[in-house]
């Protein structure tokens, strides 16, 4: 018997798949000898192959990954694959020609991270089957807490997510025991410190064996009044006190599904499970997180008094309009309105842009707009005239719930007579307009239970759509960022983390560019940490040169009943002042008074 090995092993001619770790380009070598490097052409430097076949297979294959190829499906195994127009069977071929995939080692040192160790997986090649069974066991395990907790999230909804029988197998080892005499997690992480707060409601707490022992729930918004009337509930919501996720049970044996669910298609990148745990945010105290609260015996009949003595007669008293709708929420301006035209048959909108002027206009304005009201004008604005505000599009349309959603589109067509999917197909263009519309349908899930397998599966997903195969399948992080339902995305971004090495918003930056890199991103942002997403978006408002007061004026407006305090809190965090204090040296005269009675003081 031969004693030579088969081109399986290493040995012979055969073709290669190289990537540059510093220039990441991406090709094929059709014909070179098994275990020698190539050298990048662009940036000289020497390349291994992380995949090879036997020579006889690489015809048919492009010799340049770089360039355009169809995409064609495999006769056998439906799925897309490299291959020209001359060659469409070859898929059909290899899908039962190609070696158990635990004979097809691969002992190649890799150029760049992310693939496997040495004696681990295969990464899968775009187009060849998905293999058979789960995910493989991982060294350390999942933590023990499961999901990092949350920022946000909606009221949990009856019930919770029933324990599934097996789970991850305990590893050797531990963390040791943390204060208070509760017992390691056994082989998992601990809860990291800071990152997204608890998320409040949600799962039952579970006994996990060895595991963490149950955290107290954050406290969460009280109830809003419906949209339309007053701020709906803040969008990715803040749930009532409860219980936060506990650790998986015990697992089956190393290999095996999970019962109960099915199995979910194996990781390309086999260190799947071995990265650091999801950075937490502070906890979220409990209450309501809004900077302006009810005035106690509001009157609007004798607030608009005030206002009618305010704009009588020669000047206007400036002071005296801030210090009435400063002190008022929402659901105490908007009824102004009306009362103001019952007592004087004057309309209060016309008579105070006809008194004030400016930046102090729009704010006022603004306050004695209902939520969804004000929303529809600040999209229009951003969709009228030359140019788009891109940005506010996608801030309007990430952060709120359904209803608002819905509620929008009424006021939009009633006020504009246009469908705001129209005016957005119409000012749009390419896979940015798909999010947008996708957005403005208001039919993302909210309930608040987390499918694990499910998760998994989409975190497979994305990665298949973007790191893993060549081009970029936008129109897949599209169906599942504006279908899922918040906790499940933070749960898949996640899941993603631990699968590839990446954050998805640094994958996301790396696989798409423009606008609709800039959308994509912005909604993880969003997804991920409400709060931080806006405090963001206010620091880049005044940042620089000049300020963004529609930016400014629109955030400040519509969180100031939502999440306002939260805001401020990581403002501070992160930028190192308070929002207060950035306001009050970017602001000035009654602008900048009106301005921070929204903000609601100082930090």
């Amino acid at each position: 018997m031969s004693d030579k090995k088969t081109p399986y092993q290493g040995e012979g001619r055969c073709f290669g798949e190289y990537q540059c770790s510093k220039c990441s380009r991406r090709w094929m070598s059709g014909n070179s000898w098994a275990n020698m490097g190539q050298e990048c052409s662009r940036c000289k430097i020497m390349v291994y192959a992380h995949t090879q076949r036997p020579l006889e297979m690489r015809d048919g294959f492009n010799q340049d990954l770089n360039k355009p190829h169809p995409q064609e499906l495999c006769e056998k195994c439906k799925s897309p694959s490299p291959f020209n127009s001359t060659t469409a069977a070859a898929c059909s071929a290899l899908c039962t020609t190609l070696p158990d995939p635990d004979a097809f080692s691969n002992n190649f040192d890799m150029s760049y991270p992310g693939y496997p160790p040495a004696g681990g997986y295969p990464a899968q090649g775009g187009g060849y089957p998905p293999q058979g069974g789960g995910y493989p066991p991982q060294g350390g395990g999942y933590p023990g807490g499961a999901y990092p907790p949350q920022a946000g999230g909606y009221p949990p909804a009856p019930g919770g997510y029933p324990p599934a029988p097996g789970g991850y197998p305990p590893q050797a080892g531990g963390y040791p025991p943390a204060a208070g005499g509760y017992p390691p997690a056994a082989g998992g992480y601990p809860p990291a410190a800071g990152g997204y707060p608890p998320q409040a409601g949600g799962f039952p707490p579970q006994p996990a064996a060895g595991g963490y022992p149950p955290q107290p729930g954050a406290g969460g918004y009280p109830a809003m009044p419906p949209a339309g009337g007053g701020w709906g509930s803040a969008p990715g919501g803040y749930g009532a006190p409860g219980g936060a996720p506990q650790g998986y049970p015990a697992g089956p044996a190393p290999g095996q599904p999970m019962p109960n669910y099915p199995a979910a298609p194996g990781p390309s990148n086999p260190g799947y499970g071995g990265g650091q745990p999801h950075p937490q945010a502070p906890a979220i105290p409990k209450g309501y997180r809004g900077s302006i609260k009810d005035f106690p015996g509001a009157d609007p009949l004798r607030d608009v008094e005030v206002l009618r003595k305010a704009m009588k007669g020669f000047g206007t008293d400036e002071n005296a309009i801030i210090e009435l709708l400063g002190n008022r929420t929402n659901k105490q301006r908007v009824p102004m309105v009306a009362a103001y035209k019952t007592t004087y048959g004057k309309d209060l909108m016309r008579d105070l842009k006809s008194e004030l002027t400016g930046n102090l206009e729009n704010l006022v304005l603004a306050m004695l707009m209902t939520p969804s009201q004000f929303d529809a004008a600040e999209l229009r604005e951003a969709i009228k005239g030359a140019g788009t505000d891109e940005a506010c599009l996608i801030e309007i349309l990430s952060s709120r719930s359904n209803a608002e959603i819905d509620e929008i589109n009424r006021i939009y067509k009633s006020e504009y007579g246009k469908k705001l999917e129209d005016a957005i197909i119409s000012d749009t263009s390419g896979h940015f307009r798909r999010l947008l519309v996708s957005l403005s349908q208001g039919n993302r899930d909210e309930r608040e239970q987390v499918d694990v397998s499910l998760a998994k599966q989409d975190a497979q997903k994305l990665y298949t759509a973007g790191e893993n195969k060549v081009g970029t399948d936008e129109s897949q992080f599209n169906a599942i960022l504006c279908a899922r339902s918040k906790p499940h995305l933070r749960a898949v971004f996640h899941e993603y983390q631990q699968m590839c090495g990446r954050d998805i918003e640094k994958s996301i930056c790396r696989e798409m560019s423009g606008n609709v890199e800039d959308g994509m991103v912005s909604v993880v942002k969003c997804i991920k940490n409400t709060p931080v997403y806006f405090a963001e978006r206010l620091h880049k408002a005044m940042a620089g040169a000049g300020t963004k007061d529609r930016t400014l004026i629109r955030i400040m407006v519509s969180r100031s009943e939502v999440d306002m305090l939260d805001i401020r809190q990581e403002y501070l965090k992160h930028y190192g002042k308070s929002l207060f204090t950035h306001i009050s040296g970017d602001a000035s005269g009654d602008y900048k008074k009106l301005l921070l009675k929204l903000c609601g003081g100082n930090d």
